[in-house]
């Protein structure tokens, strides 16, 4: 598969979810987690294949990804979860656009610091950073929603 057709895919899932989670979805830990642990591990196997990384830019990497799940945690703390039909229910709120845009501009700073410093472009894979910030979110919101005492929204085959 080829860069753009993988980013565009990657994009597409990404709206997907956002999309889905304004209007607000019943929350179920496959929904929650899959995406995230998907996308990480895409953005992992592509460092694997990803040719000439020194320790220096596994340093970096690690340090983004350390951020990046940081910001997710802190935008997974502005999601609304409610119960709703005696399940556990999500939505996104404004504030959690305002933490995105905020989030992007941190990581767009820390990428750019990042290469001005000797980190090699080819190790920054976009699926890395879209996962590790939903990873973020989905422990923040994942434990929300335990604490809650309200049960996780059986999946959706189960459902009809």
């Amino acid at each position: 598969m080829n860069v753009w057709m993988l980013a565009a895919l990657i994009a597409v899932v990404a709206i997907v979810v956002v999309v889905k989670r304004l209007r607000g979805e019943p929350l179920n830990a496959r929904d929650l987690f899959a995406p995230p642990l998907v996308l990480t591990g895409l953005g992992v196997w592509a460092l694997c294949k990803a040719d000439g990384l020194t320790g220096t830019d596994l340093v970096w990497v690690v340090a983004g990804c350390l951020l990046g799940i940081a910001l997710g945690a802190l935008r997974g703390a502005t999601v609304q979860v409610f119960g709703k039909d005696g399940v556990l229910w999500q939505r996104y709120t404004g504030r959690t656009f305002l933490v995105v845009l905020g989030s992007l501009a941190v990581m767009a700073g820390y990428g750019f610091l990042a290469v001005r410093l000797g980190m090699h472009e080819n190790a920054r894979p976009v699926q890395l950073s879209i996962g590790v910030g939903f990873l973020g979110e989905a422990l923040v919101v994942g434990y929300r929603g335990l604490a809650s005492g309200v049960p996780f929204a059986p999946e959706r085959a189960r459902r009809r």
